[in-house]
């Protein structure tokens, strides 16, 4: 497997939703690696988007981690309990960023299962939606600011897989930002049993 260097971060957002499509996030904890294939993704386009927390350049402390590198990671909480996961992406001015709605685990179940103990049985419970990969691979705010291409505690590498269907569709959550909402930002892996409900 081949680690995604700092250049491949320094693309649109756009463009990196889709081209994420496959890759595999790698989050190291007590030194053991979790691989998950990121299945749904979500762009947005910072400082032009109406969806995004960067519109019209807007500066915040819970905001300063878009204007970062590309590559770097920007979390933000929801509903004062939950975390999302972005990856900033390409120049620090524009703030683009690319949401991870959804991965699918490829080893170590049992410490997903762990991390978010679930009434439910079936595996796809554990990562089928933003918050909930959060919770199976330990993601919070303490992660804020690493960047991807450095860090040995979450980064995304490349083994070669590339899907076969790719959809794209309207993202979710985002009436507020008017027009941007009907742009077709969203993509998943069609078929993919992970994808968020």
């Amino acid at each position: 497997m081949k680690r995604l260097p700092k250049s491949y971060y320094h693309q649109t957002a756009i463009k990196l939703a889709e081209e994420m499509l496959g890759k595999i996030l790698v989050r190291k904890l007590n030194k053991t690696y979790l691989h998950c294939r990121i299945v749904e993704t979500e762009a947005y386009m910072g400082t032009v988007d109406k969806a995004s927390h960067a519109y019209k350049g807007k500066h915040t402390k819970r905001k300063m981690n878009l204007y970062q590198p590309g590559g770097s990671v920007y979390v933000y909480s929801i509903y004062g309990i939950y975390y999302c996961l972005n990856i900033v992406v390409n120049d620090q001015k524009s703030a683009e960023s690319v949401f991870i709605r959804a991965v699918e685990p490829l080893n170590h179940l049992d410490t997903l299962q762990q991390n978010r103990p679930v009434k439910s049985k079936k595996t796809v419970d554990l990562t089928n939606g933003p918050s909930k990969l959060c919770q199976a691979l330990i993601i919070d705010k303490s992660l804020n600011g690493i960047n991807l291409a450095t860090s040995d505690d979450i980064f995304l590498v490349s083994d070669g897989y590339h899907p076969d269907r790719i959809v794209k569709t309207q993202r979710i959550n985002i009436d507020y930002a008017k027009e941007d909402k009907d742009n077709l930002w969203r993509f998943y892996i069609k078929g993919n049993d992970f994808i968020s409900k």
